[in-house]
């Protein structure tokens, strides 16, 4: 009788590890398949510095867009590899940046009027000139040069037409659109498939909320990022700017950064 009993209890303890092995197996292979299937993140890492000054950073790539404010704005960032200047106003050309920084390994990108206030030294470094509309592929990187200039009447002194560039940047399949110095230009309001804009929107330079707004409702971004929003009179409204846009679309994200201490 005991031996029936030691039997009984020892293809009971078999069956009830088999099942408990066998559960194991099953959500282990569940892991492995929502693991799988996780969206993959933007290596896009976006580092606000002052106004219109930011840099991008990929795996491989750092890249400033509009350098100003010294090498200490700089000082804890890495070299850069690529540098994008929209205009010649001093809030986006700054020489004395531009001398302090380590250009060495970097390839700079700009309009033909920043070219030409460029001195001896610095255009000894690798200088590319875009005109609006023109490409360039660097690394794997695409860059658009886009219009960006004024409609106002009172504005036009500001910025003409052809004189600078917004840029489109395809990195890592993502479109990122900086928006320079403009204001709800068509050609704006007539882009495509953008992950990622950065709007202006400061008077009397560039154009109010109300312009950039309807311009993002316009070509839709996935994410819009406001920045160069200090105007004559003071920082204009962020809040604002993201009520008006998520009234329009709600699927539209609007980001905001630390631009202005």
């Amino acid at each position: 009788m005991k031996s029936l009993i030691n039997i009984l209890l020892l293809v009971i303890t078999s069956t009830s590890l088999s099942c408990k092995n066998e559960t194991q197996k099953e959500n282990t292979v569940v892991l492995e398949t929502e693991t799988v299937d996780e969206p993959n993140q933007s290596s896009l890492n976006i580092i606000p510095i002052s106004h219109a000054t930011f840099v991008l950073e990929t795996e491989n790539e750092t890249i400033y867009v509009d350098p100003t404010g010294g090498l200490e704005s700089f000082k804890d960032i890495k070299k850069p590899s690529l540098i994008l200047i929209t205009d010649i106003h001093e809030d986006h050309l700054s020489l004395e940046t531009l001398e302090a920084i380590d250009l060495t390994n970097a390839t700079l990108i700009a309009p033909l009027a920043v070219v030409e206030k460029l001195p001896a030294n610095l255009t000894q470094h690798n200088i590319v000139t875009l005109k609006n509309d023109d490409n360039f592929e660097y690394n794997g990187i695409t860059i658009e040069a886009i219009p960006m200039y004024n409609l106002r009447e009172d504005a036009l002194k500001y910025h003409s037409k052809g004189r600078g560039n917004g840029y489109v940047l395809t990195i890592n399949d993502e479109r990122i659109y900086i928006s320079g110095d403009t204001e709800d230009i068509p050609e704006m309001r007539n882009l495509k498939n953008i992950d990622k804009a950065f709007v202006c929107m400061n008077l009397p330079y560039t154009m109010p909320v109300e312009s950039a707004a309807s311009a993002v409702l316009d070509f839709k971004p996935k994410t819009v990022y406001p920045y160069h929003y200090r105007g004559t009179e003071g920082l204009s409204d962020i809040k604002k700017f993201k009520t008006l846009v998520n009234e329009g679309d709600k699927e539209i994200e609007v980001v905001s950064l630390k631009w202005y201490k």
